[in-house]
């Protein structure tokens, strides 16, 4: 992939996810609003975006690819996020909401910003089971049976909705919103930062948090700029 100023932040990751981790740095997001370019984002930042060329070219250079997505097919690819992140934020949100309530009943008079943090996980931890489920009962299904008829040369299947980009619009609109989220926790952590006082729990809460984030942001990632892109195009040719 030849990266230059008007490729879309999202398609670098999709090409070399380990690019997510530069970004990162960057305070750039690339999952929720991974449709900018890369001269829209260095502007924002004011930053020159000759220096951000170069940087990049040099990671990739350095680093070896830790999968290629890309290549993927989709049903390969959907089995690998239900197994890999889905499962992943069941089994985190039962293992941080004790713990979250225990510094807040023992630090939270200190520290009131953790009752904050802990609303927030817990609304995040709701809407992202409710959204996982759409997502494991009729998208992730629909999938499957577009590469189905894809490789029998079957007609589409009947399904909920005109096409696949009506609900896939209602996913952006959720990652989106866990994005937010996060953001928000991300500054109340201040960047996931124990203060000095913090006890064992409290700094293995911060470091469950931040790793949920990490692998929310990879999630979201593979989906937006991934997943979604390859069921619509899929879609559209078949209907063709």
């Amino acid at each position: 992939m030849k990266i230059n100023n008007d490729t879309l932040v999202g398609d670098i990751v999709s090409e070399n996810y380990r690019l997510a981790s530069y970004f990162k740095k960057q305070k750039i997001d690339f999952c929720c609003n991974g449709n900018r370019s890369l001269e829209t984002v260095c502007t924002k930042k004011n930053i020159p975006v000759e220096t951000m060329l170069e940087e990049i070219k040099a990671i990739v250079e350095t680093e070896k690819k830790e999968h290629n997505y890309q290549s993927w097919d989709i049903g390969f690819l959907t089995d690998y996020i239900y197994q890999n992140h889905h499962s992943y934020v069941e089994e985190k949100i039962t293992e941080i909401k004790p713990y979250l309530n225990k510094i807040c009943s023992v630090h939270g008079q200190e520290h009131p910003e953790l009752f904050e943090i802990k609303e927030l996980f817990e609304a995040s931890a709701n809407d992202l089971t409710l959204h996982m489920k759409k997502e494991e009962l009729i998208l992730f299904p629909y999938f499957k049976k577009l590469v189905q008829a894809e490789k029998e040369g079957t007609a589409l299947v009947a399904r909920q909705f005109d096409t696949v980009e009506s609900p896939i619009a209602q996913m952006h609109l959720d990652h989106n919103d866990e994005g937010e989220r996060f953001r928000k926790i991300e500054e109340l952590t201040n960047n996931y930062t124990p203060p000095a006082d913090a006890c064992n729990t409290y700094r293995v809460s911060f470091s469950l948090l931040k790793e949920f984030q990490d692998d929310l942001h990879k999630h979201i990632h593979l989906e937006n700029n991934i997943l979604f892109k390859k069921a619509i195009e899929l879609e559209q040719k078949l209907k063709k």
